[in-house]
């Protein structure tokens, strides 16, 4: 068995991106514990098996570290989904997707999603971040599906497709929030088939109506109403509305 002094000296030598990686990897075991406010860098570090100043040569805080480890997240589900996205044919399936998704994700990892709503969304400097990027990058697949299911001639000419958007995960947002208070659960199946027969209804194309927009602007109301009656959370107040 090697000297303690020698296992120490090997454990130097870990190239960078390997030293970030494991330093990461503690960090998003130390947040989802304890959450941001009583996480310590110095629990980070003994997690890592690193030295605390070792840190701080990769990362100037620990709200930086925070940022980093939500934004891989955020790159994951980015780069897991998209190629089964790639083979979902039909307005309806496709939306189903993005909102089963969504809901998987906030299931999986209500720890994450408490720290991304919570501690970085809030924030001044959010909206200039790389991490909006990303958020919008995720959110826009659902644009670029109502657009699509436009042009197509499946959905209704003259909805909205930000408007869509913001209904459907500021309406995923409100019906999760309770259990992200730890207070109930949710099947992510069922509330996605509720949430997409709901909006894609709002969608179709039907009879042309006196007024469209406010039409499908009260048919998405009518909808999410609908919702909030027969999915099984009990309604909580929500954070601000979902920024883009």
């Amino acid at each position: 068995m090697p000297p303690r002094s020698a296992a120490k000296r090997q454990v130097n030598r870990l190239p960078p991106e390997r030293r970030i990686s494991d330093i990461m990897a503690a960090a998003k075991e130390v947040f989802v514990e304890k959450g941001y406010n009583d996480a310590l860098i110095t629990d980070i570090a003994l997690r890592a098996g690193v030295v605390e100043g070792s840190i701080y040569r990769f990362f100037a805080n620990k709200r930086e570290l925070l940022v980093k480890v939500v934004e891989h997240w955020f790159e994951e589900m980015l780069r897991d989904d998209a190629e089964q996205f790639a083979a979902v044919r039909g307005s309806w399936n496709q939306i189903r997707f993005i909102v089963y998704t969504h809901l998987t994700s906030i299931h999986r990892d209500p720890a994450l999603s408490r720290l991304m709503f919570q501690e970085i969304r809030p924030a001044p400097d959010y909206r200039g971040s790389h991490l909006f990027e990303l958020n919008r990058a995720y959110t826009h697949r659902l644009v670029d599906v109502v657009k699509a299911g436009i042009a197509a001639g499946e959905l209704r000419p003259e909805a909205s497709p930000s408007l869509v958007r913001d209904l459907v995960f500021g309406c995923i947002e409100h019906r999760t929030w309770a259990f992200l208070r730890g207070e109930g659960n949710f099947d992510p199946a069922e509330m996605a088939d509720a949430i997409t027969n709901l909006v894609h209804h709002g969608l179709m194309l039907g009879s042309e109506p006196n007024s469209p927009m406010e039409s499908v602007i009260t048919r998405l109301e009518a909808a999410a109403a609908r919702l909030e009656a027969t999915t099984g959370i009990a309604s909580a107040k929500t954070p601000s509305s979902f920024p883009r």
